[in-house]
């Protein structure tokens, strides 16, 4: 029952998110009383930390099967943004801003998990990318992959990137492009437009 919950309660987050969902929607989602969801979780805090943890692992494991696929890593990264947007349903509700803004404690361990797992994946794929140069070779991988994690970050900030102004889809792809344009070589834009072209026709 404790799994049916978390599940349940995640969908529910991620669909209308973290602050609009009482409850006794959760409960009336999944058909059972309130009394039975407190019996696992404390409060609506405690069942917020476990769906957060609980998503963030599932998207952890997501990224690294498409990791161990040995794509192209321009296409890599793309496979990535699609599988983890198709997992947030765009983030229409913005569910990471509403986490900062009504549970910034939960909020900060998950940006510490993110910025940890992010690190390693970006990391593996500039180095591939180096390897197979797409990537310049003069990139500093620390830095950039940094960088990277900011500015992934900061689309979720809807004080610089309202929704009513820009899709989350769209800014990701938006800053994808600009992210792989600052570090590929001539080699790898070639293969970015080719990629671009193929996937937007």
């Amino acid at each position: 029952m404790r799994d049916k919950i978390i599940y349940s309660a995640s969908d529910l987050f991620i669909t209308y998110g973290f602050k609009s969902v009482t409850m006794d929607d959760i409960a009336n989602a999944i058909g059972i009383s309130k009394k039975t969801i407190y019996q696992y979780f404390e409060n609506k805090t405690k069942l917020v930390e476990a769906t957060t943890l609980h998503m963030f692992d599932t998207i952890s494991h997501g990224i690294d099967c498409i990791c161990e696929l040995n794509k192209n890593p321009i296409e890599e990264v793309y496979e990535i943004k699609k599988f983890v947007m198709t997992h947030l349903k765009d983030e229409k509700s913005s569910p990471q801003y509403q986490l900062q803004k009504y549970y910034p404690k939960i909020s900060g361990t998950l940006k510490e998990k993110q910025l940890e797992k992010m690190l390693g994946c970006v990391q593996d794929n500039l180095q591939k990318g180096v390897g197979q140069g797409l990537y310049r070779d003069s990139i500093d991988i620390e830095f950039i992959s940094r960088i990277y994690f900011n500015g992934m970050t900061s689309l979720k900030d809807q004080d610089i990137f309202p929704l009513t102004n820009f899709s989350m889809n769209a800014l990701k792809e938006f800053f994808l492009e600009y992210h792989l344009r600052a570090i590929c070589t001539t080699k790898g834009l070639k293969t970015l437009t080719q990629f671009i072209d193929t996937n937007q026709s």
